[in-house]
């Protein structure tokens, strides 16, 4: 019995490295740079606007204890209830506007750059 591990011929690519290779190419086409710019400029900013939001709400809730208590209707709904109820508003409208930005943004070129790698999978697919 043979202890020599068998030679593995590398002339023709395997799925592997040919899946490996079409990613990093994807990764450094042009395409995928300008879906990534799409990604960031919507969440970046918009993570910002949140957190600043929600820092908002917990400096006046320590600081403006007067303020937040103003009464605004009745007797139990005050300024601060009204703004955390505004956080869980403002969590379903960013996840609203974000369902739409990808629906015209980032779905139509992803869905490009899926169909591409596909493809080119196809064409390196099993030899007969």
């Amino acid at each position: 019995m043979s202890t020599d591990s068998p030679k593995i011929s590398t002339d023709a690519p395997t799925p592997a490295t040919t899946s490996h290779e079409q990613y990093l190419a994807v990764q450094r086409s042009d395409e995928f740079a300008g879906l990534r710019r799409a990604l960031r400029g919507f969440v970046f900013p918009m993570t910002v606007a949140f957190f600043l939001w929600y820092a908002l709400y917990v400096i006046l809730s320590a600081y403006a204890r007067g303020f937040m208590g103003t009464k605004l209707f009745g007797s139990n709904i005050n300024v601060a209830l009204v703004f955390g109820l505004l956080q869980f508003v403002s969590t379903f409208l960013i996840a609203w506007l974000y369902a739409r930005y990808a629906d015209r943004k980032i779905d139509p070129v992803a869905d490009r750059i899926r169909a591409e790698i596909g493809e080119v999978g196809h064409e390196h697919g099993p030899r007969g």
